[in-house]
């Protein structure tokens, strides 16, 4: 079939968006204005609500056109529950993974035929572990994997996770479209773009690095202010947000995540945090997009961030300067440029908040480059 459009990125966060962002940004850098050819996006609503944010990215233009992707959890399908049963018997196991990869990419398809993905020369997806990858995988369409989150494969390698008995065997058999294994391994899967290879534990052949620094440093100027504009309803509030009180004053910044899953262990995590990491500071919250706490009713005295935008859009905040930054293991800190001091406390922070196995995934799984 003849390919009638140029790329289309499938994304499940705000992250994701802004990676895309960065990638269409640096494809219309080194095309000739003649030949570009505007991607398109697809937002899917099975894990983020992305509120307005299509609405925005419609405004900027930097994308031909917005999808909403209307992709379905496995639950949602019934009669798929009993091929998810865990079996001791390997081989009983095994036939009804291979079913159950079949009969889930048959139910996604009045949800995800909204887009012809068979029209695009290229396809990039965030988390091909969704039901997207089994789609896409099942209809035979080729497509380009991108790392979930910053180097999250470092805390949580989940295609060997979540494989970890008989691995070989799996990729062996998902290279062979008869399961699936994301992050790499699916038949369809050209690629898997990582920004550290160093940081991942485990190695796969079609891993291939795309550092994500080089392409924020590369943004022109206007490219910088239509970044602000797809994220940031109102850049000014929040700047206002950001504007010391007195002279001299300075700011702590905690970044909270969407775990641990009980809420009332996430609220006594930001409390310890800020009580033990920012006294002395004016103190900052940066909420994590899935991370639904009231933080202002948590801590009437500190100062929480309007919006759901990825923390590295402060990076294009002209003259903002921050102390302290801490974060448990979200890695995006690392890419705050406006930070002087960056405490990544690692997850085994958590520990004292919850079973240790509950978020030391990639220990549990006798990884040798573990969690923190």
């Amino acid at each position: 079939m003849k390919k009638t459009k140029s790329r289309i990125y499938v994304c499940h966060t705000f992250y994701h968006v802004f990676v895309s962002i960065l990638k269409e940004m640096k494809v219309q850098r080194e095309t000739p204005s003649c030949d570009y050819q505007r991607a398109d996006i697809a937002l899917s609503s099975i894990s983020t609500d992305f509120e307005n944010l299509g609405e925005r990215l419609n405004r900027t233009g930097i994308f031909h056109e917005v999808f909403a992707l209307d992709e379905k959890r496995e639950d949602f399908f019934p009669e798929l529950a009993k091929y998810r049963a865990n079996y001791s018997n390997v081989l009983k196991h095994l036939i009804n993974r291979m079913i159950f990869t079949k009969k889930l990419a048959k139910c996604e398809i009045p949800y995800m035929a909204r887009i012809d993905f068979s029209a695009y020369e290229d396809i990039y997806v965030f988390c091909d572990s969704d039901p997207i990858g089994y789609y896409l995988n099942y209809r035979h369409i080729y497509y380009h994997a991108v790392e979930d989150g910053l180097d999250c494969l470092k805390n949580l390698d989940d295609a060997y996770v979540a494989n970890s008995s008989h691995f070989k065997l799996k990729t062996w058999l998902s290279r062979r479209n008869v399961i699936f294994v994301m992050n790499g391994w699916g038949k369809y899967c050209l690629d898997m773009e990582i920004n550290d290879r160093s940081v991942v534990p485990t190695d796969c052949p079609r891993f291939v690095e795309a550092p994500r620094k080089p392409l924020e440093a590369a943004l022109t100027v206007e490219q910088k202010r239509l970044m602000i504009q797809a994220f940031i309803e109102d850049a000014d509030a929040l700047m206002a947000q950001l504007k010391p009180s007195y002279a001299g004053e300075e700011f702590a910044c905690f970044l909270t995540e969407p775990h641990p899953v009980d809420e009332e262990a996430r609220k006594k995590v930001c409390l310890d945090v800020i009580a033990q990491y920012c006294k002395g500071y004016r103190v900052l919250i940066k909420p994590h997009p899935r991370d639904m706490i009231d933080y202002g009713a948590l801590c009437p005295d500190a100062v929480v961030l309007r919006g759901r935008f990825p923390v590295e859009v402060l990076n294009f905040f002209e003259g903002l300067k921050i102390k302290r930054a801490v974060s448990i293991v979200t890695t995006a800190m690392n890419s705050m440029d406006f930070v002087e001091e960056k405490i990544n406390l690692g997850a085994s922070f958590w520990d004292a908040y919850e079973e240790p196995e509950k978020h030391a995934y990639n220990k549990k799984a006798g990884l040798t480059l573990a969690n923190g």
